[in-house]
């Protein structure tokens, strides 16, 4: 099961209990029409655990999907759970949700709204390209894809590069006198995972692996990575 995590970086505040006390209560309740039929959805935190560097918990949320029954397309309300973590490390305060990118955007500016009134409070996390570069050197033989962007060649937007033992070849040195590593797949020395990180903190991890194991990679490799 390939599991996936956006990590975010929390402005100013660094109060975990704090944050604790507004998130316990968090409950948002919409009604959504849709072709006559009403829907009563509702985003809530849950299973909420503080320890003196982390804040734990689980955002769920309700959508409206089409399923075809019968050649008729029917309306129905799905849950989705996204796994969250608040860690303090260095002198910031991250915010790590456990989801697909753009579920953990939109939570990420739920939890803006309910802890500060106003979105721009949590935003995207960021690795400078010369330390995605790092990362991926210091796991040199064990690099299976780049992408890279900001390119200077006309009329091109991305360049990539599949493969073995990518860092040794004549184009990667070639790519990076062009443009910048955006995306790097590399297997960690440490965790063995087959892992993808991009340079806006979005990690898909493509190994066997359980969440709580994912939670640890990610705030002990990638968390360190950003700016």
């Amino acid at each position: 099961m390939v599991l996936a995590a956006k990590v975010f970086v929390v402005k100013e505040e660094r109060n975990l209990p704090l944050l604790a006390s507004k998130l316990k209560d968090f409950k948002l309740e919409q009604e959504m029409r849709i072709e006559g039929d009403t829907f009563n959805l509702l985003s809530e935190i849950t299973d909420l655990d503080i320890s003196k560097e982390s804040l734990q918990g689980t955002f769920s949320f309700d959508t409206v999907f089409q399923v075809n029954q019968h050649g008729k397309s029917v309306s129905m309300v799905r849950t989705y759970e996204a796994p969250f973590a608040f860690d303090l490390f260095g002198n910031n305060l991250f915010l790590s949700i456990f989801d697909k990118k753009s579920r953990a955007n939109n939570i990420a500016n739920e939890m803006s709204k309910a802890l500060f009134m106003s979105l721009g409070q949590i935003v995207e996390g960021r690795i400078a390209p010369e330390t995605l570069k790092r990362f991926h050197e210091e796991n040199f033989e064990m690099t299976k894809i780049l992408f890279f962007d900001d390119i200077d060649l006309p009329n091109i937007s991305k360049l990539s590069l599949y493969g073995e033992g990518l860092g040794t070849t004549n184009l990667y040195n070639e790519y990076l006198t062009h443009g910048k590593i955006w995306y790097a797949v590399v297997k960690s020395q440490k965790y063995g995972y087959v892992v993808g990180v991009t340079r806006n903190c979005v990690v898909t991890v493509f190994s066997r692996t359980e969440l709580p194991d994912f939670k640890g990679y990610v705030k002990n490799e990638i968390l360190p990575l950003i700016s």
